[in-house]
């Protein structure tokens, strides 16, 4: 082989950090499209979601993970949180994000998960918050000072400073090997399953803070005929009382989650989609195991 003359390369990637910290947002950037959902709301990410890039010679499998919590541990949250060590056990390389500051517990917690084999790249997010930069340097000292991170990585998710740098530089990580996923393909996800997380993401940026966080989507007819796809989607709520919330007066906020869904929907898939929503109540479900299994969780 020529020195010009690069091996494949292929390998799996854990985002991984609290809630809110910028992970999913960094996937759909390094996919190139907008894949797993985002909202300010906790635990928006509930499934180990892979996120695919593939480059002439490498091939990064990005796997997003539900933020790492210890608060509100019902049996889903628990259950999230073995998610997020189940991934941490099974990849190639961690991308640890965390806000600028020094870490606190939880933060420490992930970190000692972590086998001492895996290299990890510390991602400092949000750093265009910062107003002293000599903070950031700082900061940056700190953290290699523990000698655990292989490279330690400013940058701004939101404003997608350095990320194209911060994706070069994982390529060395990777195992020499082929790639496992076909250059087209971006996850390993179905049509049903981005459906009823783009209805869920809506459902959460539509309701603000009103809505608590435990709703779910149930996708009971997912039907497709040439480019036009049917729809019908169940909103899963915990209580009677938050029906109105999702379905707003006569019916004007569910109609406008529906129509947000439909447009990003036809948007992923690249065809016509026709999409019904209803609101469901389901109490307890969130500590539900049986509830929990029918949603996929």
């Amino acid at each position: 082989m020529s020195e010009n003359t690069k091996e494949r390369r292929c390998g799996t990637i854990a985002i991984v950090g609290q809630p809110n910290v910028g992970k999913s947002t960094l996937l759909n950037y390094f996919v190139g499209t907008k894949l797993s959902i985002t909202s300010k709301k906790a635990q928006t990410t509930r499934y180990q979601l892979l996120g695919i890039h593939s480059a002439e010679d490498t091939q990064f499998i990005f796997v997003d993970t539900p933020g790492y919590q210890l608060k509100y541990l019902n049996t889903m949250n628990r259950g999230l949180n073995k998610t997020v060590l189940h991934a941490l056990r099974e990849v190639d390389l961690v991308l640890f994000l965390i806000e600028p500051g020094l870490m606190d517990k939880i933060d420490e917690k992930i970190l000692s998960m972590i086998s001492a084999d895996t290299p990890i790249v510390l991602v400092i997010n949000k750093v265009d918050l910062m107003k002293d930069k000599e903070k950031l340097l700082g900061l940056i000292k700190t953290f290699d000072a523990l000698e655990r991170f292989e490279l330690i990585v400013p940058t701004s998710v939101k404003k997608k400073s350095n990320l194209i740098e911060l994706l070069h530089s994982l390529r060395s990580f990777l195992p020499i090997q082929d790639f496992i996923y076909e250059t087209d393909e971006i996850t390993d996800k179905n049509e049903r399953f981005l459906a009823s997380e783009i209805i869920r993401e809506k459902v959460f940026r539509l309701t603000g803070q009103e809505l608590p966080y435990s709703i779910a989507i149930e996708i009971e007819k997912f039907e497709q005929e040439g480019d036009t796809r049917r729809i019908f989607a169940a909103i899963i709520v915990d209580r009677e009382s938050h029906k109105p919330m999702i379905i707003g007066k006569k019916g004007s906020r569910l109609k406008e989650i529906s129509m947000s869904s439909r447009l990003d929907m036809e948007r992923l898939f690249g065809g016509k989609v026709w999409l019904e929503t209803w609101v469901k109540v389901k109490k307890g479900w969130a500590d539900d195991q049986r509830a929990l299994k029918s949603l996929g969780l």
